[in-house]
């Protein structure tokens, strides 16, 4: 396998940020751990659609999961290039502070589904 230069990797998280359902996606499952089917109900998407956006940011390196029986849970993970971190971060501070944004999550929390990400808790994984 060859290895990404630079550019490839900020045009990758930059593309992964470029689209709707990925940034609704990253807000849910920042700073916690959610299951698949609760975004699947949250987002009011098919399965295998929630599935293709979950795979685009695995490859770009925002996420990462772990399969629980027949169930994938997935949590945020940050890049570990400081400025590609800096600008996730801000990207999710902007989208928190949005209306529609903090419909999702409050529908998320209301399943009681979400637990805290031990990752961004500093825990071990």
């Amino acid at each position: 396998m060859t290895r990404k230069c630079e550019a490839e990797i900020w045009v990758e998280i930059f593309a992964a940020l470029a689209d709707p359902t990925r940034l609704r996606l990253l807000n849910l499952i920042a700073g916690q751990e959610v299951c698949v089917c609760h975004l699947v109900e949250i987002l009011r998407q098919a399965q295998p659609k929630i599935s293709r956006h979950l795979a685009y940011l695995r490859r770009a390196g925002l996420v990462a999961a772990r399969r629980e029986g027949k169930w994938m849970h997935y949590h945020l993970c940050l890049p570990s290039e400081p400025a590609a971190a800096a600008i996730l971060a801000e990207v999710l501070k902007r989208l928190g502070g949005s209306e529609p944004m903090q419909s999702d999550r409050a529908l998320l929390q209301g399943q009681g589904c979400a637990r805290p990400d031990l990752a961004m808790l500093g825990g071990a994984r």
